[in-house]
C-alpha cells in the first residue's frame, strides 16, 4: 500500500489498514467499469459517499457507527476492485468468503463490529441499489425502464448529484465523511480534531 503498509490478503490483520489507502483506491477504482458519460470515471469513493447520505436519508436517526458501516459497504474494493454481482456470483462462494474476510478486518481497524446487522446491511442494500439506479440512468446509458427492472427506483422526495469527480476531488471527499463520522482515538489517520457528524 502507498501508506507502506504490507496487506496480507489471504489473512488480512485490521493492523495493516489505513483509512489512506482505503479512499487513495476506491477514489480510482471506476463504477461500471467506467462505461459511463463524462470526463472522469464514477468512483467508488463517490458511490460509497452517496450510499450513506441516503442510509441518512432513508432512516434519520442512524448514529455515527452505522453511518460509517455505511461509508466503509465497499472498501474491500480498494484492494480487489468492483466486481459486477454476476461476475461475482460465477466465482463462487471461496470469492465471498475472501470478500468477508477483507470485509471485517476493515470493520475491526475502525471499532466497528466485524459482521453487519443484518437490519443494517438490508438498509445499506436498499440504499446501494438506489444510488445504482441514478448513476444507470444518469451515467450508464439505462433508460428509467431497465434501470427501475433492475435496481431500486428512488424514492419521492431523493435527488442526488452524480456527477463524477476527478480522483483526487473524490478522495477528498471520501476522507471528509470518515473524519466527521470516526469518533476521536482510535483510527485516527493525522491527530486532527474531528468535528460532530
Amino acid at each position: 500500500m502507498l501508506s507502506g503498509r504490507r496487506l496480507d490478503l489471504i489473512d488480512p490483520s485490521p493492523l495493516d489498514i489505513e483509512i489512506t489507502d482505503i479512499a487513495h483506491g476506491l477514489a480510482r477504482v471506476a463504477r461500471w467499469n467506467g462505461q459511463t458519460r463524462g470526463e472522469h470515471a464514477f468512483s467508488v469513493a463517490q458511490h460509497s459517499v452517496l450510499v450513506e447520505e441516503v442510509c441518512a436519508w432513508l432512516e434519520p436517526g442512524l448514529g455515527p457507527a452505522e453511518r460509517l458501516t455505511a461509508l466503509l459497504h465497499d472498501a474491500p474494493e480498494f484492494v480487489i476492485g468492483d466486481m459486477i454481482s454476476p461476475f461475482k456470483n460465477a466465482l463462487g462462494l471461496d470469492y465471498r468468503r475472501f470478500e468477508e474476510r477483507l470485509e471485517a478486518a476493515i470493520h475491526m481497524r475502525f471499532g466497528l463490529p466485524a459482521r453487519v446487522p443484518a437490519s443494517l446491511k438490508r438498509l445499506i442494500k436498499q440504499a446501494d441499489r438506489t444510488v445504482a439506479w441514478f448513476e444507470a440512468t444518469e451515467l450508464a446509458g439505462f433508460t428509467h425502464a431497465e434501470s427501475d427492472a433492475f435496481f431500486a427506483p428512488p424514492p419521492r422526495g431523493l435527488a442526488i448529484d452524480v456527477r463524477p469527480q476527478p480522483a483526487a476531488e473524490a478522495q477528498h471527499h471520501f476522507l471528509a465523511r470518515f473524519d466527521r463520522l470516526m469518533p476521536d482515538g482510535d483510527g485516527a489517520r493525522d491527530g486532527r480534531n474531528r468535528g460532530p457528524p
